[in-house]
């Protein structure tokens, strides 16, 4: 600061530095001046102003710093000044200034713009200084001091960012000066800070250029431009005043004239809503004298619950948005009283295209608005009455001329206010309705029936009755006409569609099933009754197929009664899609259908059956899932297999039954007999269940042992039935039973639980292996279950096996794949039963966890004839062997056989040979004599 101060007062001649302060300041302030002319009252102002501002600016700064050049007395003798330099100093404060001053503009002032045009004025301020003392000529050269020169440059952008932005964003005397002295800051701050940054380096031979102006000349030079600025200045003030003066005059004009105005009142808002000016009829009509409204908030006119809703603010933002705002409503008086107002608040824009206020006028209309609401209440009276009737009306005079028509009318026939109804002529109009409600046809004989409904109905007793009319659209209208003293008529029209459409759906409700859409058994039995008088009557037959879907309360179990809902709509869709003429499909509830087909060619049957098979069996996707169904069908003809509908409909059901009980078979028809089998097999299902709840079945066990040492590996639990009448019942024959009825999840839970609780007990640690049903394994609940038995019978997990057999997995095989894997978390192992059989796969294999494979007894019963038997009881030895999983063979009976095992390299066996199912459970664990004998024998 004292280098600065030493600067200021030493080296410079302090005269010439007053004058080169002067001129900053008058140009600053006439800057100052000519830009707030941007935002005067005067239209007509424009950017002239600016370029004006601008040149002045540009040229005061020139001289400005060539004045202080002048003063500049310590140093080197000054030869001249540059032709180039000092004229494009000039040219580049002149116009960067232009450009500071006009970037603003762009943006309506705001901040960025305002601190990016300060920053341009500030650097053309720094790029003038510096090129101008680049053409100074004296005997030597300068050097600078950079930390210096950045910092005059930093105080000429610090001062002309806020000189730029009070000068435009604020509009008193106050912020003028100021903005004026920031602005001189910039400037001879730039200057002598930049001169502190300088340092004189004298050259030996003391040359100097040749295309210079001397100081004398530079002098006049300045005083020449400070002379033109200064007249610019005071041509800019004239032009100014006299635009003031014209302004106002045409305000006071204008003044006078709003002020003449008494029947509105008219007065004018700020952008936030406060009034700015206000006119004798403003004052008349809201009681607030001029010193009282100027500064309120014009909500202030508005009711508490508008100003609560923001109706004064919605007001202004429409006015902003869309240029202009008008309404009606209440409005309200100094003393409380109101007034219905007529609103129109305008937006004014200012010559940058900124609204810059608003203009309102309001009129008081409450005379108009009190007789409109007098002729409308009369209206509404009459319209009530019509309006609200239920029904539509039209009156007619005695020409049959429409003379009135309600509301209701024209919208129960989609008639617009704009037709014309009265005067029409009863066809016309009868013509315009129909047309009107979508009628495709209305020729002159549809009128002339109309108009006869029309006379039947006014001959009554009474003078009048009603017709039902139906629409091309599917509604349906009740037309009632009524005569009158006066020789006209009175038609009332109801419209009944939806009752009919209701009515409609019921019966259709009550004669098809809701999921599908399909007929139901009613329905389907009204229709088999149909179907069988034809045959009768027509020499030909009736084919009646029962379908019932295999497994689906074990889809609804895994995956929810949606998938299972969707694969019966599926179902039903697919075979609705197939049927012919004389071909009928039905659901009958849950997973049971039934169909019929009228045929007088056994091929047009079998031509039937094997369309409903192929589309029953075609895969279901939805859901991310790929299902495919089983169905089992049953099928009983007419007359054939009976003589009517009840029972051709039993034997196919006996027939459906007999396919479900039948392994492989999916389509059966009925046989003579077949009822008595079915009776008997469904008592035994009784009989199973009773055996089932009282624990009365037992439980065989058959050693298994190894093949290299005899010894016993385990046993496997083989369920046994004694029927308290029939005596032993074969495993075969129950199984299937309860596989058909539906108990065999609690039959394999039972035996399941028992074999358990008896393996406990056993004086050695024996394995025990129970087979599992296939619908066992469809049950996600299976590996909790089997968890519970295991903890209620104390078994520990390592010596139970579950048998499988391949066929269970087929239905689901990502399902029975994770319950496998939660068994084997339990420790529980698995082994696949009667492998070499049904679907055996490699796949199968390396998909699933087993622990160990089951050769099925069909082939070592076969090995000793059969090549190809024992070339498969070696392959799945080989098989097991590579991949590291024992094998063990059933149904052993003879020494051969066991022969031919061990040389195979079979790891275990069992069968009759080495020991029969025993119901007393194991009763030896000693190695087997046979096997050893087998062993000294290879």
């Amino acid at each position: 600061m004292l280098n600065l101060w030493y600067c200021v007062r030493y080296q410079h001649d302090w005269r010439l530095v007053a004058l080169a302060g002067l001129i900053c300041g008058l140009t600053s302030l006439a800057a100052v001046t000519l830009l707030r002319q941007q935002r005067g009252e005067a239209l007509w102002i424009d950017r002239r102003w600016r370029l004006t501002a601008g040149v002045m600016t540009g040229f005061g700064i020139w001289s400005a710093h060539f004045v202080a050049m002048l003063g500049y007395n310590t140093g080197p003798i000054v030869v001249g000044y540059a032709y180039e330099q000092t004229g494009l100093s000039l040219m580049v404060a002149i116009i960067m200034t232009i450009a500071g001053f006009t970037l603003p503009y762009r943006r309506r002032h705001s901040w960025p713009f305002l601190t990016a045009g300060g920053a341009l004025v500030g650097a053309g301020i720094t790029a003038m200084h510096y090129i101008g003392m680049s053409g100074v000529e004296f005997p030597g050269h300068f050097g600078w001091d950079a930390g210096l020169v950045a910092l005059s440059a930093l105080c000429a952008v610090g001062f002309a960012i806020p000189a730029l932005t009070l000068a435009l964003r604020s509009r008193g005397a106050g912020s003028g000066l100021a903005a004026g002295g920031l602005l001189m800051l910039a400037i001879l701050s730039l200057h002598f800070t930049g001169m502190l940054a300088l340092q004189v380096i004298p050259d030996a031979d003391g040359a100097s250029g040749e295309n210079i102006l001397s100081p004398v000349t530079l002098g006049l030079v300045i005083g020449a431009l400070a002379l033109a600025v200064l007249l610019i200045g005071i041509g800019a003030s004239i032009i100014n005043a006299t635009a003031v003066a014209a302004i106002k005059s045409r305000g006071r004009e204008f003044r006078i004239l709003v002020q003449g105005i008494t029947d509105c009142a008219l007065y004018m808002l700020s952008l936030d809503g406060r009034v700015v000016s206000w006119n004798a009829g403003a004052a008349r009509l809201k009681g607030f004298t001029s010193e009282e409204a100027i500064g309120l908030n014009f909500a202030s006119f508005y009711s508490q619950d508008d100003q609560a809703a923001g109706a004064p603010q919605r007001a202004i933002a429409a006015a902003r948005d869309t240029g202009k705002f008008t309404a009606e409503g209440w409005r309200y008086r100094k003393d409380g009283s109101r007034f219905w107002a007529n609103v129109t608040i305008e937006a004014v824009v200012g010559e940058q295209g900124d609204i810059i206020g608003f203009a309102k006028i309001t009129r008081d209309i409450s005379r108009q608005k009190e007789d409109q609401d007098r002729l409308i209440a009369l209206t509404e009276k009459l319209d009530a009455a019509l309006t609200n009737m239920h029904q539509g009306l039209a009156l007619f005079d005695p020409e049959e001329r429409v003379a009135l028509v309600n509301a209701r009318f024209r919208t129960m026939y989609r008639l617009g206010p704009d037709v014309a109804l009265e005067g029409l002529s009863f066809s016309d109009f009868m013509r315009t309705a129909l047309l009107a409600r979508g009628s495709v046809i209305v020729d002159q004989q549809r009128i002339e029936a109309g108009r006869g409904w029309l006379r039947a109905c006014l001959a009554q007793p009474g003078g009048g009755g009603s017709v039902t009319i139906g629409f091309d659209d599917g509604g349906v209208v009740d037309v009632s006409y009524q005569a009158l003293p006066d020789g006209g008529f009175v038609a009332t029209f109801e419209d009944v569609s939806e009752r009919h459409r209701s009515e409609a759906r019921i019966a259709h409700m009550a004669m098809h099933d809701d999921l599908t859409g399909l007929p139901n058994r009613t329905n389907f039995n009204g229709q088999v009754e149909e179907a069988v008088r034809r045959a009768q009557a027509g020499n030909s037959k009736v084919g009646l197929v029962v379908i019932d879907l295999d497994g689906f309360k074990e889809i609804n179990d895994t995956y929810g009664h949606g998938v299972g809902d969707m694969i019966l709509e599926t179902l039903g869709q697919r075979m609705s899609a197939m049927l012919g003429e004389g071909q009928i499909l039905a659901r009958f509830g849950g997973d049971e259908f039934a169909a019929a087909c009228s045929f007088t060619d056994e091929a047009e049957l079998n031509g039937f059956l094997d369309q409903l098979t192929d589309t029953l069996d075609a895969p279901i996707e939805g859901d991310g899932l790929e299902i495919k169904p089983r169905a089992c069908l049953g099928v009983a003809i007419f007359p054939d297999d009976g003589g009517d509908r009840e029972q051709i409909l039993s034997n196919a059901d006996l027939a459906m039954y007999r396919a479900k009980a039948t392994h492989g078979v999916q389509l059966c028809r009925y046989e003579y007999g077949m009822d008595e089998v079915a009776r008997k097999r469904r008592q035994m299902a009784n009989d199973l269940r009773d055996a089932i709840a009282v624990d009365g079945l037992s439980l065989a066990y058959q050693v298994q042992r190894s093949l290299d040492s005899g010894e016993v590996t385990g046993y496997e639990a083989l369920a046994r039935w004694q029927h308290p009448i029939d005596g032993w019942i074969a495993p075969q024959d129950f199984i299937s039973v309860a596989e058909e009825s539906g108990c065999i999840i609690e039959l394999g839970e039972c035996v399941l639980r028992r074999a358990c609780r008896e393996a406990a007990s056993w004086p050695e640690p024996h394995r025990v292996a129970v087979n599992l049903s296939p619908v066992q394994l469809t049950r996600p609940s299976l590996a909790t279950t089997l968890a519970e038995i295991l903890l209620e019978t104390g078994l520990p997990p390592s010596r139970l096996e579950l048998e499988i057999t391949e066929t269970a997995l087929i239905a689901d095989k990502t399902s029975a794949l994770h319950i496998l894997r939660q068994i084997k978390a339990m420790g529980v192992s698995i082994a696949i039963d009667d492998f070499g059989t049904g679907y055996s796969s490699l796949e199968t294999l390396h998909s699933f966890p087993f622990d160990k494979i089951k050769i099925d007894r069909s082939f070592v019963l076969e090995s000793e004839k059969s090549e190809q038997a024992r070339a498969i009881i070696r392959a799945v030895i080989a098989l097991g062997s590579t991949i590291g999983m024992p094998v063990l063979a059933e149904g052993v009976e003879t020494e051969a056989q066991l022969d031919m095992l061990r040389s195979e390299g079979c790891s275990e066996a069992q069968g009759y040979l080495l020991g029969r199912p025993s119901l007393e459970g194991p009763s030896e664990s000693k190695p087997s004599e046979i096997i050893r004998t087998a062993i000294q024998r290879g």
